[in-house]
């Protein structure tokens, strides 16, 4: 799946702008990066939304563990990837039919959120249990919504591109030939919201995320941390972080 924003929707990250000023490398447009998605899969789908974004997804070499959808209702468009394993009862909790899935879910949470929710976007993620990450776009009030589950169990990287779009994917390779060392796993158990401003952990919402230079041998530019989590638990997102490049490194090969 793929998302991309322009800087009128969504300020570029001052440590991914960083990072790519730090070691200069190659990078395309985003309309470049929306066609080479769209030619890598003859069942691609794109949908553009005004001028300012665009949302792309395919079911090509999908996981039946953990599927991709897409739905838009009220102006409210969504990209989601993985499954709930509490989706009966957030269902319920919504008063929602038994047929909605997980995306439809997303959607009302959201909406739930933006329109009468007494509580921090952190406690609505929160709430959701299982392997997820999605990609919210409002259009009638132009915010941004995304949100990576705690354990990294969807692979989820967000660049930017030569004309200053920030985009949103679930494939590094993807993202790394439009977007150069300006790209960064997004972190685990966070969540990045237009309407917050800024990058805040649902897991711990009072702890500051910082961004940590990567060294130039890796394919990203920066590493997103939470601070006051234990060194043990830095090294299982690095750890996560290799292995998710691992592993589409061997999927493209194969």
């Amino acid at each position: 799946m793929l998302g991309v924003f322009s800087s009128s929707i969504v300020s570029p990250p001052d440590e991914l702008v960083a990072a790519g000023s730090r070691t200069p490398s190659p990078k395309t447009k985003a309309v470049d990066l929306v066609n080479r998605f769209l030619q890598s899969s003859n069942s691609a789908v794109s949908v553009h939304v005004g001028d300012c974004a665009q949302l792309a997804f395919t079911h090509e070499k999908e996981s039946p563990l953990q599927p991709r959808s897409f739905a838009v209702k009220d102006e409210i468009f969504c990209l989601f990837q993985g499954a709930l394993v509490n989706l009966g009862s957030l269902k319920q909790q919504y008063g929602l039919a038994k047929s909605a899935n997980e995306v439809v879910l997303v959607i009302e949470a959201y909406k739930a959120l933006r329109d009468r929710a007494p509580y921090p976007p952190s406690h609505v993620v929160g709430h959701l249990e299982g392997s997820f990450a999605f990609v919210v776009f409002d259009k009638s009030t132009s915010t941004l919504f995304v949100a990576s589950d705690q354990f990294g169990k969807v692979p989820l990287y967000w660049g930017i591109t030569a004309d200053g779009y920030v985009a949103f994917a679930n494939d590094a390779e993807l993202l790394k030939g439009s977007c150069g060392k300006s790209l960064a796993s997004f972190p685990q158990g966070c969540f990045f919201s237009t309407a917050v401003g800024e990058l805040r952990s649902f897991e711990n919402p009072k702890n500051k995320i910082t961004a940590i230079p990567a060294a130039d041998e890796e394919i990203w530019g920066a590493t997103f941390k939470v601070e006051g989590t234990s060194s043990s638990c830095s090294q299982r997102v690095e750890y996560l972080c290799l292995l998710r490049w691992w592993c589409f490194q061997s999927i493209s090969k194969g």
